[in-house]
């Protein structure tokens, strides 16, 4: 970020929890080369992690939830117990689909696999800080053996969403922004809106959040 683009702007707040010192150490190199971020804590396991986002109360958490004393899904409940307000970004070596489903239940905002945290931790950090949800590259979408969006959706599914629809609601499952996927399909950003518009009210899905459970359900997010 440009200095200019600095001024009257306080740093990005954030706490770093893992239980490797490597990691640690790694993720902290990146973030104070940011000059619009800052650590503000650093803990070694779940507890610690607890009681320094209870007093420091930073804008954004990354936690590993595999760290001694408390991990997982209870890490990140607790975690938003005591610090409401903070944005969580988990890292983790599990690239299974239900330990993502699992943490994007329990609130989290981010979910990065470790093995791709060098190239992504900071592009996740400002997704998550503007209020977004962020998905490790990771788990990308993949055509049918068909070619066919729809192919991917039961009979009563595809009866429901039009191809083009599934196709927007896939990017966008994927972490696209509206803007991504309308440059990626080469249609228009409203029209982009009025697939997602119409396919949230067929699906009756109100959030991205719950868009990501949907696709994970439906087999559209992929290793």
């Amino acid at each position: 970020m440009h200095p200019s683009d600095m001024e009257g702007r306080k740093p990005l707040r954030i706490l770093l929890a893992d239980d490797h010192p490597v990691v640690l150490a790694g993720m902290k190199s990146l973030v104070t080369e940011e000059g619009d971020m800052e650590i503000v804590g650093e803990a070694t396991d779940g507890i610690m992690c607890v009681d320094l986002a209870s007093r420091l109360t930073p804008d954004v958490a990354v936690i590993d939830i595999s760290m001694p004393g408390l991990a997982g899904k209870s890490l990140a409940t607790r975690m938003k117990e005591v610090c409401p307000q903070c944005r969580l970004l988990t890292l983790t070596v599990h690239e299974d689909h239900g330990y993502l489903k699992q943490m994007l239940e329990a609130g989290v905002s981010g979910y990065l696999l470790k093995r791709s945290a060098a190239s992504n931790l900071i592009t996740a950090l400002r997704i998550i800080s503007a209020g977004g949800l962020f998905i490790d590259p990771a788990y990308s979408t993949r055509a049918s053996p068909t070619g066919d969006a729809s192919a991917l959706l039961n009979p009563d599914q595809r009866a429901t969403l039009s191809n083009r629809e599934v196709d927007v609601l896939r990017l966008l499952a994927a972490g696209h922004s509206i803007k991504a996927t309308a440059a990626s399909l080469h249609i228009g950003i409203k029209t982009a809106e009025t697939y997602k518009s119409r396919a949230f009210e067929k699906l009756g899905l109100q959030s991205r959040v719950e868009l990501i459970r949907y696709a994970l359900s439906a087999g559209w997010l992929k290793q």
